[in-house]
């Protein structure tokens, strides 16, 4: 397969075969990892811009190690310190960025659609790292890369999400890569949680942790985003975590051999118990160690896909 896109802006617009090519990539990147010289001068001369919006260490860290890795040269923006402070626009930021001769731009942003304005607007490659409750592509494939290791496939696994379903990008674009490469997936959040018509993604709907953790080969557990709500946070945290927290109790209910996830950062004791954030079935610092190996593969792709789009003009 010759990869034909110069943007990464979501997974619900790629095929399950580009998903997969990801993937694959990524898993000859992963090697890279492994050695004494961890580089490879795949993007030399090439300059990747982290343009943030929204603080995120975990997320631009593991970006500018990939794009350093692939020996790319690496500017970060965040944007509290920045000229969208006196009102700059988003385009008017990215035309500047694109005037540096950047090649990628990685864009986090708090409102929904904003890659895709970029990717509107300019010639250079545009990928998203994370944009309000859109999307998170980068995340979804390397909790995909993960599984794929650690289980041998995704096609036919049982995968539950777990936590603020509503609010997350991370928990859509897992369900629309996860759908395409056949893996049966159940949301299972309290009912507030869950956002109207989830069904018509091809998702089973449960508030019953107990029940769905008995089938379940994997659990990816989301960040609660209690801070949003000050009053009523503590009795609600309590609560939550009774219910819905993954605990060596619920564990007990479940296949021994089942995986769990979480993007980070973890709040523990509120969606997860330290025992098992920490124990053997958790594989959360593999998914960092994964996360570079997959934004190599995909600021490799987009670069690739920026000049086959030059070379074959519409």
């Amino acid at each position: 397969m010759e990869w034909q896109r110069k943007d990464l802006l979501g997974l619900e617009e790629l095929s399950a075969e580009e998903i997969e090519f990801i993937l694959e990539t990524a898993a000859s990147f992963k090697e890279v990892s492994t050695r004494e010289i961890k580089k490879v001068p795949a993007l030399r001369g090439k300059t990747v811009v982290n343009l943030f919006y929204e603080p995120s260490t975990r997320t631009r860290v593991s970006f500018e190690v990939a794009a350093k890795r692939l020996s790319a040269d690496v500017i970060n923006i965040a944007v509290e310190t920045s000229s969208v402070k006196k009102g700059e626009t988003l385009i008017d930021t990215g035309k500047n960025i694109e005037a540096l001769k950047a090649d990628i731009v990685v864009i986090r942003h708090g409102s929904s659609g904003a890659p895709n304005i970029l990717s509107r607007n300019l010639n250079i490659s545009v990928v998203n790292g994370g944009d309000g409750w859109h999307e998170h592509p980068t995340q979804a494939l390397l909790d995909m890369f993960t599984l794929k290791e650690k289980l041998g496939r995704i096609k036919g696994l049982d995968v539950c999400i777990v936590g603020d379903i509503a609010h997350s990008r991370v928990a859509r674009s897992n369900i629309w890569g996860l759908t395409k490469l056949g893996a049966k997936v159940t949301v299972c959040a309290p009912a507030m949680l869950i956002p109207a018509e989830i069904e018509k993604l091809g998702v089973l709907v449960s508030d019953d942790l107990d029940k769905v953790i008995r089938n379940a080969d994997a659990v990816n557990v989301l960040r609660m985003q209690f801070e949003r709500d000050n009053q009523e946070a503590f009795p609600k945290q309590l609560e939550y975590f009774q219910k819905f927290g993954i605990t060596e109790e619920k564990l007990a209910l479940a296949k021994k051999d089942i995986i769990i996830m979480h993007p980070g950062p973890i709040n523990r004791g509120i969606e997860i118990s330290s025992e098992v954030a920490d124990g053997k079935n958790s594989v959360i610092l593999e998914q960092v160690t994964n996360g570079i190996a997959v934004r190599m593969a995909v600021l490799f792709l987009v670069s690739q896909g920026k000049e086959y789009q030059d070379a074959h003009p519409h």
